[in-house]
């Protein structure tokens, strides 16, 4: 009985089978569609290559790779500077030995003017005049040392004037730097002119009272005593033009009678002279020894700079080297690493 009731099931299945349609199938026996074979791959995994940059971000690359080399451009120009600054101290030095090894003019022969300044300058000359004391201008402080100790004073420039009938003489009034001397020099300069008007109102008494015993014979002889003796002078100076002061020298104030550095011009004009005045400064060639002030100028320091073409050799030397230094850390910089094992 189980076995023909078994039969009798397979039969009826077969039957339904057979009369469904051969393209359904049974839910449970339909499987999911397969990917196309194009996704598969029989290959190895491939690694993944580095994304390449944008071009905004390359030029910022190239830029910043140009900027490490730029401070060594710049010490490699200033050093170059340096060289033709050498050449040109080199060239000045030369002129100025040259111009003071010639044979010194006579100061009668020169006329003041702008050209003529221009080109004489540096020049010796040989001046024959009376200084005028009293329209002393004084410039500093300039300092000076001495076996290692240093002392504060000032430049003393004079008016020399021309001795009246003496054809040797300077034809026109100069200017001389007469050299350094002590600060005590225009301290009692400055307590002169007061010193002056105290002692002017003594002559006007004495005057009158002289008027009055005129008739005494020897008056005249006395009053002729005190009139001061001319004492003429010669002096052996260089021919120089006006000081260009830096920016830390404070302006010239001549209503205070400060005078910071020479400004020829405006001295001329203090003094009641012409702005084309002649300026000389005094060399050492002939010093008294029985007056130690003023002190001249030695003439081997106007053939000296405060930059001398030694300091501009180490100049170079220190650039160069600033930017060998520099340039080498940027390539060391650019360098790619290496990656360690």
């Amino acid at each position: 009985m189980a076995a023909a009731s078994i039969s009798k099931t397979l039969a009826r299945t077969l039957r339904q089978g057979v009369s469904r349609s051969p393209t359904t199938l049974p839910s449970q026996w339909v499987r999911a569609p397969l990917p196309p074979l194009s996704s598969f791959s029989t290959s190895a995994p491939s690694i993944s290559s580095p994304t390449t940059p944008p071009p905004e971000q390359e030029r910022r690359s190239a830029w910043s790779k140009l900027l490490l080399f730029i401070p060594g451009a710049i010490t490699f120009g200033l050093g170059t500077w340096q060289i033709f600054r050498r050449q040109e101290k080199i060239k000045m030095l030369e002129y100025r030995q040259n111009r003071l090894g010639v044979e010194p003019l006579k100061c009668d022969k020169v006329a003041p003017s702008s050209e003529t300044l221009v080109s004489l300058e540096f020049r010796r000359v040989q001046c024959k005049g009376v200084f005028d004391e009293k329209r002393s201008i004084y410039i500093g402080p300039r300092s000076r040392s001495i076996s290692g100790v240093t002392e504060n004073g000032y430049y003393l420039i004079t008016p020399l004037l021309p001795i009246p009938g003496n054809p040797e003489s300077l034809q026109s009034p100069i200017l001389v730097n007469r050299g350094w001397v002590p600060r005590a020099w225009r301290d009692k300069s400055l307590e002169a002119p007061a010193d002056d008007r105290q002692t002017s109102d003594a002559p006007s008494s004495s005057t009158r009272e002289n008027t009055k015993g005129s008739w005494w014979p020897f008056a005249s002889k006395k009053a002729e005593d005190k009139v001061p003796t001319i004492s003429p002078v010669e002096v052996t100076g260089v021919i120089r033009g006006s000081e260009k002061p830096s920016i830390f020298v404070p302006a010239n104030d001549p209503s205070s009678s400060q005078w910071f550095y020479v400004d020829i011009p405006a001295i001329a004009r203090a003094c009641g002279l012409p702005d084309n005045t002649l300026y000389i400064e005094e060399i050492n060639e002939n010093i008294d020894p029985s007056k130690p002030y003023p002190v001249p100028r030695d003439i081997a320091t106007l053939i000296r700079s405060s930059v001398m073409p030694q300091d501009h050799l180490n100049y170079t030397i220190t650039w160069y080297s600033l930017s060998a230094a520099v340039t080498f850390m940027a390539f060391k910089r650019l360098k790619p690493k290496r990656s360690r094992r």
